[in-house]
């Protein structure tokens, strides 16, 4: 259905924006492509923040966007002459170009991403599309007021959402499409999928890429 939105493993993401190469989070990347024109980070779990992923994907002149909190971490890990922009949940922003608004992720009533971090998702906007990346999150109000066409959301459960509360949270903001993230490896069955996909209703459609 989307050719130019790949879901590598966990929450690792590329997105295809014409000449423009975009990762979230990339995490136990294959290959390293070092094509990496904006990297988005979305919190400093160790699945979100690889430094091991960071360096397979970026080049001398790529981008990356963090949140506050992560920002001294980010510049020990990636050196003085990266470019880091650093961001607040709630604003919009653009960097190199790339129009792109943030979303509060925290978990309501589990400990593992508190309200307090200051933790992220991104709404990107690219190939004429507003695409949100939710991070790991509960279905908060924040995610709920969120307006898309895209939306890539975690449903392994333990530290976010699980399948039936993400497809919830989608029934809520009536993407365009949706794509689960965040099962299948550390968290979460593969089987998750599917009952996210059942349970997402229409005219929402769901794209399985983690299988």
């Amino acid at each position: 259905m989307t050719a130019n939105i790949k879901v590598f493993t966990q929450s690792s993401i590329r997105i295809q924006d014409g000449a423009r190469t975009v990762y979230l989070d990339p995490f136990r990347m294959d290959a390293a492509p070092h094509d990496a024109d904006l990297v988005f980070i979305t919190h400093d779990h160790y699945d979100h923040f690889s430094p091991e992923d960071l360096d397979k994907v970026r080049r001398a002149d790529t981008v990356f966007v963090v949140p506050c909190k992560l920002e001294a971490d980010a510049r020990k890990a990636l050196g003085p002459a990266a470019e880091i922009h650093a961001v607040a949940p709630g604003a919009h922003y653009e960097v190199a170009g790339l129009p792109f608004d943030t979303v509060s992720a925290y978990n309501a009533r589990k400990p593992f991403h508190p309200k307090t971090s200051g933790w992220v998702g991104y709404v990107l906007s690219v190939g004429g599309e507003r695409v949100y990346v939710s991070g790991d999150t509960d279905a908060t109000p924040e995610a709920a007021a969120v307006t898309c066409d895209v939306a890539l959301v975690p449903i392994g459960g333990t530290y976010t959402m699980d399948a039936r509360q993400a497809a919830a949270l989608v029934n809520k903001i009536r993407p365009r499409l949706a794509i689960p993230t965040h099962y299948g490896s550390i968290v979460g069955r593969m089987s998750d999928a599917d009952a996210f996909a059942k349970a997402v209703e229409p005219p929402t459609q769901v794209e399985i890429q983690i299988r």
